[in-house]
């Protein structure tokens, strides 16, 4: 569902180039796990051996820590976790350890630690301030990246259901009985290739309790904690379970807690509107500029997005080989193009490349919004991806999601009018979790307050396209104590692309220093929808 999003340059990488091109014609001790849930208690347990580190790359090791699969049976099964290190650049001056978790779930966090000299300037990208005085620790969550994986779908299913053709119009994408098909499907591949117990056992608090495991083998009395989008649920789970253990904690476009470990209609609803709401954003500031600067539209860029829309899902424009192959290597429709300006309308820095996309699909090159939906791999909404699989794992974990389908229609109903253009997406979304193979029997159900940890710095942009700014205001009052930064504009994620945000965040690390509650930042750069490649008159 949620994850980082880069600016352009580095969320896309060579799709983007490629694009453009396109366009232009060229301590230890025992863990302290008491239980917080409505049933049964967590059995002590030991304190895991020291982490032993080998070298996986430039400034990087590596570790691999088991851990109870069930933290009531801590004898029982246990399943590996893979942990990375970047340790301090001044070691001299090292504060401890800054665990962090990059969202999702399905983001692993190993991968995105690596990459991290790349991706300077996105959000979650520490500053060289902190990478000098912290060891920053990246554990891939249990059914997550190098943790077992989550995998429901064979490879030639993932591959059909990608080729599968979404019509835009129809909530969900396709009508209801094929998706309830694809739920059975898909829920019984989970039950087929995966064993029900472990997962039953990926829920946020049994991630929270590696986390102290982690913490353990590190040999680490308190850790400084970094979540970003999923990674704010994981962070106020550990600081209502270990509240004691928690040294300072920042939370990043921020999820509301208790809609997350609640019915996820409601949840999957705000997210549609939120995505909703900076489209609209991106049409708002392209009709305020101009045709000048924004000629999509000639003054009415929603007027010609619909129409935009509908004529590529009645004739797709096929998308040539770059090599100039006379065979062409796919098409795109309207579902698609849909698709990649849910995500570029998402980040403000992305709304140039959009709208030189949408021209030139306007024209009949269809190759740059083709080319960017290649690289949309990660959506609030499925999405045939091996991440997806994850995530759907996670989230079913977590939530409770009604089994009759009265219920996911009407949701749908309300989606649809309440977010016309994004709501078809959110449609259904749930199906999987409502027919479920591994249910949750002993998750948390608290609120998770964090009472007894230090106050904790929550931070949220005024738009973001997944995360909506009242989902922050509701966490920083579920906490015990926070405080509230909020950075102006689009976008998902505010540490790493906004240098006032980036000034709070860095001292709550570095010095536990916090601003004054209710906080706002201004955007570094002021939005535009100019687009990349003037318009040719």
């Amino acid at each position: 569902m949620i994850r980082l999003r880069p600016r352009a340059a580095a969320k896309y990488g060579a799709a983007f180039a490629t694009a453009l091109m396109v366009l232009t014609g060229c301590s230890s001790g025992t863990s302290g796990l008491r239980s917080t849930s409505a049933a049964g208690a967590s059995a002590p347990v030991r304190s895991p051996d020291p982490l032993t580190w080998s070298t996986c790359g430039k400034d990087l090791q590596c570790a691999t820590i088991k851990v109870p699969q069930e933290y009531i049976e801590p004898e029982g099964a246990q399943i590996p976790l893979a942990v990375m290190r970047h340790r301090a650049t001044d070691p001299d001056q090292r504060i401890g350890s800054l665990i962090f978790n990059p969202g999702g779930p399905g983001v692993a966090a190993t991968e995105t630690l690596r990459n991290l000299p790349n991706t300077a300037g996105t959000p979650g990208a520490f500053s060289p301030a902190v990478l000098a005085r912290f060891d920053v620790i990246a554990m891939d969550p249990r059914g997550v990246g190098q943790s077992q994986a989550v995998r429901c779908l064979t490879d030639q299913q993932r591959a059909d259901a990608a080729g599968t053709s979404f019509a835009p119009a129809i909530p969900g994408g396709k009508p209801l009985p094929r998706l309830l098909a694809d739920a059975a499907a898909f829920t019984d591949g989970c039950a087929k290739h995966q064993n029900k117990k472990f997962l039953a056992s990926l829920s946020t608090d049994n991630v929270a309790r590696d986390i102290d495991q982690v913490r353990a083998a590190l040999g680490e009395k308190k850790i400084t904690y970094y979540g970003l989008s999923y990674g704010t649920v994981v962070g106020p789970m550990y600081a209502t379970l270990f509240p004691h253990r928690v040294r300072q904690m920042v939370l990043d476009a921020p999820v509301d807690t208790n809609q997350w470990f609640g019915n996820s209609l409601p949840f999957q609803n705000d997210v549609a509107v939120a995505s909703e709401r900076t489209l609209n954003a991106w049409f708002k500031t392209c009709r305020a500029e101009g045709a000048a600067v924004c000629p999509f539209g000639a003054g009415d860029p929603e007027a010609a997005f619909d129409t935009l829309m509908d004529t590529l899902e009645a004739k797709p424009l096929k998308i040539a080989s770059a090599k100039g192959d006379a065979t062409p290597i796919g098409e795109l429709d309207g579902a698609m193009a849909l698709e990649t300006t849910r995500a570029l309308a998402g980040d403000q820095n992305t709304w140039p490349l959009l709208t030189s996309a949408l021209l030139a699909a306007q024209k009949g090159n269809g190759a740059p919004l083709y080319t960017l939906w290649n690289s949309v791999t990660v959506s609030p909404f499925p999405v045939p991806t091996a991440m997806f699989e994850t995530h759907t794992a996670v989230r079913c974990a977590d939530s409770k999601t009604p089994s009759g389908i009265a219920a996911h229609k009407a949701a749908a109903t309300k989606a649809t009018t309440e977010a016309k253009r994004i709501g078809t997406r959110a449609a259904y979304s749930a199906l999987n979790c409502a027919r479920w193979p591994a249910p949750n029997k002993d998750r948390v159900t608290k609120p998770l307050t964090g009472a007894g940890a230090p106050p904790a710095l929550v931070v949220a942009g005024r738009l973001d396209p997944v995360t909506p700014h009242h989902w922050a205001e509701n966490m920083t009052r579920t906490l015990d104590s926070a405080v509230l930064l909020t950075r102006e504009g689009v976008g998902h994620g505010s540490y790493g692309i906004n240098s006032c945000v980036d000034r709070a965040v860095d001292a709550a690390f570095l010095h536990g220093t916090h601003p004054t509650d209710g906080t706002v930042c201004k955007t570094d750069t002021p939005a535009t929808t100019r687009p990349l490649v003037p318009a040719k008159r």
